[in-house]
């Protein structure tokens, strides 16, 4: 891939690709070249030669330093999008988009698509949500708070 797109210290992907929502490529991507990714990255920065990421994980937020070159995935939460002008979407039409072949990266086909997936994803569904909503109230925000520590009492959670 570098006789492409030359060196590089750092790439950037999406969270997610056409991969099924499995959240691959980039990882993917960063195995093929070799080098460290850091996933659902929020928060991006240099700081004393190292990049600094704030990543999204279970229970929070982790931050972590890497040093370059790396791969790092984002999640919808790192930065405000540019909305274009329209001269820029003007431009950007006109513009021609590189399209590299497997062989033109160096990939062994054979390790491509499906046949050569070392990954199999056995089931994708959406989670079924199930919530229940209850309104408190009162005659007035002294009542509603009495009747909401009775609720939680009720169920044992006070």
């Amino acid at each position: 891939m570098e006789r492409k797109v030359g060196e590089y210290d750092l790439i950037f992907c999406g969270r997610q690709a056409a991969d099924w929502d499995a959240g691959q490529v980039g990882s993917g991507i960063a195995e093929f070249l070799g080098i460290p990714s850091v996933t659902v990255a929020k928060m991006v920065e240099m700081v004393d030669g190292k990049i600094r990421v704030e990543r999204v994980v279970a229970d929070g937020y982790e931050v972590i330093e890497v040093s370059t070159p790396v791969l790092i995935t984002v999640s919808n939460e790192l930065g405000e999008p540019r909305y274009p002008k329209l001269k820029g979407i003007m431009a950007a039409a006109r513009k021609e988009v590189p399209t590299w072949t497997a062989q033109d990266i160096g990939a062994d086909t054979s390790q491509l698509g499906a046949s050569g997936a070392r990954t199999k994803l056995l089931k994708l569904f959406v989670p079924v949500k199930e919530a229940k909503c209850e309104i408190i109230e009162g005659e007035n925000p002294e009542d509603a708070a009495v009747n909401l520590a009775l609720k939680l009492r009720e169920a044992k959670l006070i």
